[in-house]
């Protein structure tokens, strides 16, 4: 007997395209967290979003698979989607997922922060880019340097925005939000939901 999901138990059933799906089953997923099969679905329609999910059950899949489906691959030179996390150890792991998701280079993916040399993230700025995945002060940094253009961003996301807010991070969250177009879609992931979080989430 397969083993293999139905399809209308797997991601294809959320509205993710067969590419995406083929990715997927090759890396070994077969089937959808809770938090992935409650938020790609409403992702994909655009909503904004704010999703509270431990550590571990697929949260960065959640947001990071709508995105990737989303994007066109091709010679785009400013990003089309922001996420902000609180570390630099995040800022590779969201990194690396979106590569992978991404056919590894199709999708465009950079992640800037601090503690590596700069002119590196301002190359690969230059070099043109999808996704930017950035800890706030360092995007701050590229934005001040007119390296980290958010004229055309669609997708903005906050992941641990709680972490985020015990750090001190909300200035640099809220002078980037001013400098976002309006018409965007934001998504907010936390892993708990104390009031500074719903608070920033309502705004």
């Amino acid at each position: 007997m397969s083993s293999q999901p139905a399809p209308e138990e797997g991601f294809a059933s959320l509205g993710l395209g067969s590419r995406l799906c083929e990715t997927l089953a090759a890396l070994g997923y077969e089937e959808p967290t809770p938090i992935q099969r409650k938020t790609i679905p409403r992702l994909l329609h655009g909503v904004d979003l704010v999703g509270q999910a431990a550590t571990g059950t697929g949260k960065t899949a959640a947001f990071a698979l709508p995105i990737v489906e989303a994007i066109e691959p091709g010679g785009l030179t400013a990003p089309v989607a922001l996420i902000v996390t609180p570390t630099r150890e995040l800022a590779m792991q969201v990194s690396e997922a979106i590569f992978t998701y991404g056919g590894k280079g199709d999708i465009k993916v950079v992640p800037i922060y601090g503690g590596q040399p700069i002119h590196r993230q301002l190359q690969a700025l230059r070099r043109g880019v999808h996704v930017v995945v950035a800890t706030p002060g360092r995007a701050i940094d590229h934005i001040r340097r007119g390296a980290l253009a958010l004229d055309d961003i669609r997708t903005v996301v906050l992941d641990e925005a709680d972490e985020m807010l015990d750090l001190g991070f909300l200035p640099d969250i809220e002078k980037m939000f001013a400098l976002l177009p309006p018409e965007r879609q934001t998504l907010l992931f936390s892993a708990t939901m104390p009031a500074q979080t719903l608070s920033l989430a309502r705004r």
